[in-house]
């Protein structure tokens, strides 16, 4: 097979970016604000061996591989989004940030 046209070809043309009002995007978002998600806490991780997982027993203590004080990873649909410490509110457990992970970080553990 033997080419003989050698013309460039045309440039692609595209069409001039606009930025869309500011109206425009809050109405976007609107679709997703009664998404429910998943926000999970964790304090720590350890891997036991099955033997010492069978030998658990009301009252037994796990270490965990954090040291006490650290702050606990907030996790949304399983993507770490934050960090934080414990805090009681009326009785009831809840988390104050103390850092929230960054968009360019979050996307870098994407991959």
């Amino acid at each position: 097979m033997t080419i003989t046209d050698t013309a460039a070809p045309a440039p692609a043309a595209f069409d001039t970016l606009r930025a869309e009002p500011s109206g425009g995007a809050d109405m976007n978002l609107d679709v997703i604000l009664d998404v429910t998600v998943t926000v999970a806490l964790e304090v720590g991780r350890t891997r036991v061996p099955i033997r010492n997982l069978l030998q658990l027993n009301p009252g037994s203590v796990v270490e965990l591989e954090r040291d006490a004080g650290d702050p606990l990873d907030v996790y949304v649909n399983g993507m770490l989004v934050a960090h934080g410490e414990v805090v009681v509110v009326n009785d009831r457990f809840g988390v104050r940030l103390t850092d929230v992970v960054s968009p360019a970080e979050r996307i870098r553990r994407l991959r």
